[in-house]
């Protein structure tokens, strides 16, 4: 028996229309004539805005460095075009403190290894 957690869609999907009511506010409008440098038009509905996924993953590279200090696996994602950190696992914080935690772990073992190296 499986132990992950997915949600499976079962048969097709279904469209579901909703037609939102106007508000009581615009059915009881008053109509107003502006002059043209002040109008707004609707957008036509078949116009529809196109965003390109392909142009962003463009510029953004992805990146595996190994912190030694932390001694830990970063995975970064980067702008390209501005070399600025976009996105990174872990955070700069958490490897600051986890390379901090390794530096006193190593300080403590060394000196148990002196303490305990006494010749008689």
């Amino acid at each position: 028996m499986s132990t992950d957690f997915n949600i499976k869609p079962v048969g097709a999907s279904v469209v579901a229309t909703y037609a939102e009511p106007a508000s009581g506010a615009a059915r009881t409008a008053v109509p107003t004539q502006l002059p043209p440098d002040k109008t707004v038009t609707a957008p036509d509905a078949s116009v529809q805005a196109r965003i390109n996924p392909q142009a962003e993953t463009d510029r953004l590279s992805k990146q595996v460095i190994i912190d030694r200090a932390a001694a830990e696996i970063v995975y970064r994602t980067v702008d390209s075009a501005t070399s600025l950190v976009i996105r990174q696992y872990p955070d700069e914080a958490r490897l600051r403190a986890r390379a901090y935690l390794r530096a006193m772990d190593i300080a403590r073992e060394d000196n148990m290894r002196r303490n305990t190296d006494l010749r008689i």
